[in-house]
């Protein structure tokens, strides 16, 4: 223990409170670092081990009814490393402990051998038996989520077919790692689910003897994926094909990707800002330790100390405290890495995830930690560096202080005498002031950032399940119907209102960009599924033309007034011109929408529907719902309400662990920010305060000078907190604005109360620690040091 170790530990000692405050600031940005990197890592790596073991496909293509022959042509397209054809339709599914029908989508499979694609993960049971038609195996999530066990029975309507069927296994695919019905929001486990049956019974059950409706490809190493895609789109488009995606629009793979993207963009954002105000609180910290030291300073370098030695002295504890928040950011962001691995079980159902703590996200967080808190105080070194030793032990010159521009007009004349003491200080060291009112701000821009995806999500849920979809129940057919079937729904137990849609699906182009989407047709006059504005007023199709979602119109760069090229997928396939009547904005998928009349005459085919809105009678719903169950023309059903507290459900969990986490770091920072700041102010005008004392001053009125300027510019960080929280949130639309779904700027006044109290909060109970210190002031030894 040499010397300079020893004063080392005696300073650490006495500013351990400043030290571990802005150690917890370090640890902050490090913990959310590793979290991210952690995630991402782990989310990454499972997928590719997952994918690989299992051969998760590249190429996703459906068809009408394509010959077997198809298959070998799409296996000799160049890049095509092999294929697989399948059959695969969505069903309805009926549990008997459920009230709901619930949907659900069946994979053909042959009996007891793997797939060349898209393999199964056997979780309990066995696989299927050849000329067993009636066995079926179960995703997992589907059957925890009714408490199937193997030897359970269900009832599938299977093309139009009702049929019981027996559970072998319980699987996994990767596939459906994110199981989501269609037009769902989130998965809802208990009201979607997969079904995989033996190939020969699914070939009797919908006439594919021979053939397949359904194929997955996987591409060579160096494939032009875009040349694949055209490819198979021209050997399946005389079968009714309706176009092949790659895997950036497999919708399992998709929400996966755009998760690994939200990590990615987290770890941009939040660290560097408890990163920056680390580096401003040591800058400070050891800006005042070395000016109150420089007696210290010019005795060492006068006994022989190089300026090197003296140099490294306090780096070294730059060092120390930095490594303090590394080791502690460390423990919180793997303790928020497992939490999120646990969150992403829910709804990411892989055979095995855990959080990865690779030892190079660790390194990476140390190297930026202490990185960041050296740079933030090299020049409060370089001073200690330079310094001679004859002017070392010279006091330095007191602070010249002048009328400030408040006092100039004559406004501090109102101010009492200690809030003119607060004022001329605040104005003495216009930087630090400034660093202080910005690390304040920070702290409430996290808070506000944050909080505003409840105010986002909330918007979303209003717009979609209130102002948009009303109705109660929506239902697909097996295929399409006429607008006559309405009256069939009308006479359903307990149903009050009935609207029918129809949903074709379609390449758009428009110059050289392509999108494939479903286009759906409503009823002008409709009242259950509707278009509003950003208004929520509702929008009435037009008799002609086509509506286009701000996503996909600003997919295909078109906007309104412009021409996009339809190309129908089904039928007769017909392509015409329409022209672009109206872009609307919404905030999931990117949708097309046309008059219901209008599409049936683009598609050159009579009065057709797909499926129906209905509004029913909530004292009915056992009897209409067991009515549904034996209707085996339906495809698929969706129950508004069961969806919605899915979503609602699945959001809240989500959020509140997220914003349990940046809460506190928001705490951490403010308090960092004015603990540190009060406690410089304390020990430069210790001598200042104590003389107040002796003249008189109670010790209230001695520590409303100290809370007072904390106050002052707590106060006036918190507008600018608001407005660059504002700002973070608007990054964060940009950021999070995915094909999948868009984030509404939308904050509401509360946000910016809440994350206004969270500051003060924070504020006060630092002034509260500072201010007991100014109470146990030792006024004798305060007074007898020397200025």
């Amino acid at each position: 223990m040499t010397p300079l170790n020893k004063k080392l530990t005696r300073d650490l000692w006495h500013m351990r409170g400043q030290a571990l405050a802005i150690a917890a600031v370090i640890s902050g940005g490090i913990a959310t670092l590793v979290m991210a990197l952690g995630s991402i890592d782990s989310l990454s790596e499972t997928r590719a081990a997952y994918y690989e073991r299992y051969r998760f496909a590249d190429i996703f293509a459906a068809a009408k009814r394509a010959p077997r022959h198809a298959l070998a042509r799409i296996e000799a397209l160049p890049g095509v490393a092999r294929a697989e054809g399948r059959i695969v339709h969505d069903v309805i599914i009926d549990v008997k402990t459920a009230s709901e029908p619930a949907r659900g989508r069946v994979v053909s499979r042959v009996a007891g051998v793997p797939a060349k694609l898209n393999d199964i993960v056997i979780r309990r049971g066995r696989d299927l038996i050849r000329g067993r038609p009636d066995e079926v195996l179960i995703n997992e999530a589907f059957a925890d989520a009714h408490g199937l066990e193997l030897g359970a029975t269900i009832h599938g309507n299977i093309n139009a077919k009702r049929r019981t069927l027996r559970i072998v296994g319980v699987v996994l695919s990767p596939e459906f790692i994110y199981a989501i019905g269609p037009g769902e929001l989130v998965p809802d486990d208990a009201h979607f689910g997969i079904i995989w049956m033996e190939r020969e019974a699914l070939e009797a059950a919908f006439d594919l003897k021979g053939a397949f409706n359904s194929v997955v490809a996987k591409t060579s190493r160096f494939a032009n994926e875009a040349m694949v895609l055209a490819g198979i789109d021209r050997i399946l488009d005389p079968y009714g094909g309706t176009g092949a995606i790659g895997r950036a629009d497999q919708v399992s793979d998709a929400f996966v990707e755009s998760e690994i993207n939200q990590m990615k963009n987290m770890a941009g954002i939040i660290p560097p800002i408890f990163l920056a105000v680390a580096a401003f609180l040591l800058n400070i910290v050891i800006s005042r330790v070395i000016e109150t030291e420089r007696e210290q300073i010019g005795l060492l370098k006068a006994f022989g100390y190089t300026n090197g030695e003296v140099g490294w002295h306090y780096l070294k504890l730059v060092m120390v405290i930095a490594a303090l928040g590394v080791a502690l950011g460390w423990a919180g962001g793997i303790w928020m890495g497992r939490e999120m691995t646990v969150l992403y079980g829910n709804f990411f159902r892989f055979p095995f995830l855990n959080f990865v703590l690779d030892p190079a996200t660790l390194a990476i967080g140390a190297l930026i930690g202490i990185a960041a808190a050296v740079a933030g105080t090299l020049a409060a070194l370089s001073r200690a560096v330079r310094i001679a030793p004859a002017v070392a032990m010279v006091p330095p010159p007191p602070a010249a202080y002048h009328a400030n521009l408040i006092e100039r007009l004559g406004l501090a004349h109102a101010l009492p005498a200690t809030g003119r003491m607060i004022l001329r200080h605040i104005v003495r060291w216009p930087l630090r002031s400034a660093l202080t009112v910005t690390g304040i701000a920070l702290s409430g821009a996290i808070l506000v950032s944050t909080l505003f995806f409840i105010d986002a999500v909330n918007e979303m849920i209003n717009t979609h399940f209130f102002e948009t979809e009303r109705q109660d129940v929506s239902v697909a057919f097996t295929d399409q119907r006429t607008d006559g079937i309405r009256f069939r729904l009308d006479d359903l137990p307990g149903a009050m209102m009935v609207e029918t849609y129809r949903t074709v699906p379609a390449r758009l182009r428009h110059g050289r960009r392509t999108e494939r989407v479903g286009i759906q047709g409503l009823d002008a006059e409709g009242r259950l599924s509707l278009l509003v504005d950003q208004d929520r007023r509702p929008i009435t199709l037009p008799p002609e033309g086509i509506v286009l979602s701000n996503k996909l119109a600003e997919l295909l760069g078109a906007q309104a007034g412009d021409t996009v090229r339809v190309e129908a997928l089904e039928g007769r396939r017909p392509v015409k011109a329409v022209p672009v009547a109206r872009v609307v904005q919404q905030y999931v998928g990117a949708a097309a929408y046309m008059e219901r009349r209008a599409l049936n005459r683009l598609m050159g085919e009579g009065n057709l529907v797909s499926g129906a809105h209905l509004k029913r009678d909530a004292a009915k719903e056992p009897r209409f719902f067991a009515r549904l169950k034996e209707t085996p023309a339906l495809l698929g059903l969706t129950v508004r309400e069961t969806a919605f507290e899915t979503f609602r459900k699945l959001v809240d969990q989500n959020i509140n662990t997220m914003l349990s986490f940046y809460i506190g770091f928001a705490s951490l920072i403010a308090f960092g920010v004015i603990y540190n700041s009060a406690r410089i102010s304390l020990s430069e005008r210790g001598r200042e305060l104590a003389s107040l004392r002796v003249l008189g001053f109670t010790k209230g009125e001695v520590g409303t000078i100290l809370a007072g300027e904390m106050a002052a510019l707590t106060l006036l960080a918190l507008p600018i907190g608001c407005l660059i929280g504002y700002g973070l949130a608007s990054l964060f639309v940009t950021m999070f604005d995915t094909k999948l779904y868009r984030i509404p700027l939308v904050v509401a006044p509360a946000t910016y109360g809440y994350a206004v109290l969270v500051v003060l909060a924070a504020a006060a109970f630092s002034s509260w620690v500072v201010l007991r210190r100014v109470a146990r002031l030792d006024l004798i030894a305060v007074l007898k040091t020397r200025e």
